[in-house]
């Protein structure tokens, strides 16, 4: 697996390079914000959002065209506020330094998992799920609302997918905090409720997706 390492600190930059290869990642290391985007394909990117010459969050929402690749954001922003940016933006996970080299493997693990489980359904073909005006397309990974394309984070995309895979069913919060971010995932209860809430201003009132008290949610009809 190829890990992309973006990060303008050449002290943290060479642990992270000598970690990572030393658990058999293949691993390329950039400084800035320009080098990152130039940069050749890779399985997970790990972005320092505090680069010299751009903005980390403009890097990510720029990565996030590329779906194929997971981003895991490393950096010293640590408020609540901080995190749901960068997770709103489209980060497969965040991780606040200081942190131990044991815990970001284990979150590139989980997040190489998930990927290659979307991948796998992605390459089964399967038609797109359909749900009164929505459509989801799990190859492409494109949801439309009467023919016209959303733009979702890939994390919005795979909770919507759940939903949607289950409905009219209510999937637990539990559920779908495990399935879509992981064991290892440590944010607060606010995460999934704030890519709820996005989704639910994405769709409008095409379809609604109804919160279960004490459960979790379910996705309804455009009536019901």
């Amino acid at each position: 697996m190829r890990v992309l390492v973006v990060e303008d600190d050449d002290r943290v930059a060479r642990g992270l390079v000598t970690a990572l290869r030393q658990a058999s990642y293949e691993v390329h290391r950039v400084a800035t914000a320009e080098a990152a985007l130039a940069a050749p394909a890779v399985d997970v990117v790990l972005l320092d959002l505090g680069l010299p010459d751009a903005d980390g969050i403009e890097v990510l929402r720029t990565m996030r065209e590329r779906p194929e690749t997971a981003v895991i954001a490393v950096t010293a922003r640590a408020e609540e506020r901080d995190r749901i940016r960068g997770l709103r933006t489209g980060a497969d996970d965040y991780v606040v330094k200081p942190f131990g080299i044991g815990e970001l493997l284990a979150r590139i693990d989980a997040v190489l998992r998930r990927t290659r489980a979307a991948r796998s359904m992605a390459a089964r073909d399967e038609p797109p799920v359909v749900i009164g005006p929505l459509s989801i397309d799990a190859g492409t990974r494109a949801v439309r609302v009467d023919g016209v394309e959303l733009g979702l984070t890939r994390k919005e995309f795979d909770v919507l997918a759940l939903l949607a895979a289950r409905a009219p069913a209510v999937v637990p919060r539990d559920t779908i905090v495990d399935q879509v971010w992981g064991a290892t995932w440590e944010a607060s209860s606010r995460t999934l409720d704030t890519h709820i809430a996005s989704l639910r201003a994405k769709l409008d009132e095409a379809v609604r997706i109804r919160t279960v008290r004490g459960v979790g949610y379910r996705l309804g009809d455009e009536t019901g």
